[in-house]
This record gives structure tokens, sequence and C-alpha cells, in this order.
């Protein structure tokens, strides 16, 4: 007989557990639909389409240059437009990078503002080896050194050469 009071309890308390309203109302807890990462890639796959957009082969990398000095660096991405809709997409993979780590083969694609950005990163190193922060230079560029020279001039034209290369 304890074991159909037990029952009984155990029942009435499962019973408000599910309850979602008042006295009346269905005794199901809300089902929760979770998003998959693919339906709404095949969502805006379907929207893409919509606009016509085309892809692009031959990109073999994109570099998105921010105003904070990184890069986003996507290495063989899938390059879609539309240039009736004016839009561009780039999937793939994204690394975030600082723009010093990826600096000999990217002067060629640095517009004006990221030069100087360049040239303030290039100022700040002999800053921070003062402090410090970065180890200092062994001592191998000491030859490069022109007397009477200005020292910007002299960063200009090491950026030219860079960017020749």
């Amino acid at each position: 007989m304890k074991e159909t009071i037990m029952n009984q309890e155990k029942l009435a308390k499962l019973q408000a557990q599910v309850r979602i309203g008042g006295k009346g109302t269905a005794r199901r807890k809300k089902k929760v639909v979770h998003r998959t990462a693919t339906a709404d890639d095949k969502k805006l796959q379907f929207s893409l389409k919509k606009l016509g957009v085309n892809n692009i082969s031959g990109i073999e990398e994109v570099n998105m240059f921010t105003n904070q000095g990184t890069v986003i660096h996507f290495n063989n991405p899938k390059v879609q437009a539309s240039l009736a809709a004016n839009t561009f997409t780039i999937t793939g993979h994204a690394e975030t990078k600082q723009l010093t780590e990826m600096l000999p083969s990217i002067l060629n694609q640095l517009g004006a503002d990221s030069l100087t950005s360049l040239r303030r990163l290039a100022e700040a190193l002999p800053k921070q080896s003062v402090d410090g922060k970065a180890p200092l230079a062994t001592g191998e560029d000491d030859d490069d050194e022109v007397p009477g020279k200005n020292k910007h001039e002299m960063e200009e034209k090491e950026v030219v050469n860079l960017a020749e290369r």
C-alpha cells in the first residue's frame, strides 16, 4: 500500500513540473528547437542564390586590414560576387594576425593608411627595445646608418625597397 502512495506522490510531483500554465492547460514543457550552423548556412546560401551571386575562381588569399593594425587573413577562400547587388562574400577559415607577422608578403597590398600605421610600428620598436620589452638588436645592422641623412627619409626608402621585392 505504501508503494501506491509513493507512486501517486511521485506522479503528482512530476505533473506539477510539466504543467506550463494554470489549471486546465496542457501538461508539457516547451520543446526547444536548436538551430544548427548548417541550417543558417543553407539559409544564407539560399539568400545569396536569390541575389544571383557567381563564384570567382583563382583567388588564393584574402587579406582584410583593420584600424587596429591587425589583418584578417583567409587562405584559399571561396569568393562569390554579384555586381548588380553590390555584394561580395568570402567564406573559409579566417585567421586574425598582426600586421608585423605578415609583413614581407603583404607590402604590395598596403594602402596609404596602412603605410602610416607601419611607420608608427617601426617607430615604436626602438622605444620598446630601450624599455626592455623587446630584445635589443645584435649590432649587425649598424653598417646601414649613413651620416647626414634624416631618419624618416631612410625609413621611407626602406619601405620602398621592401615593396619592390
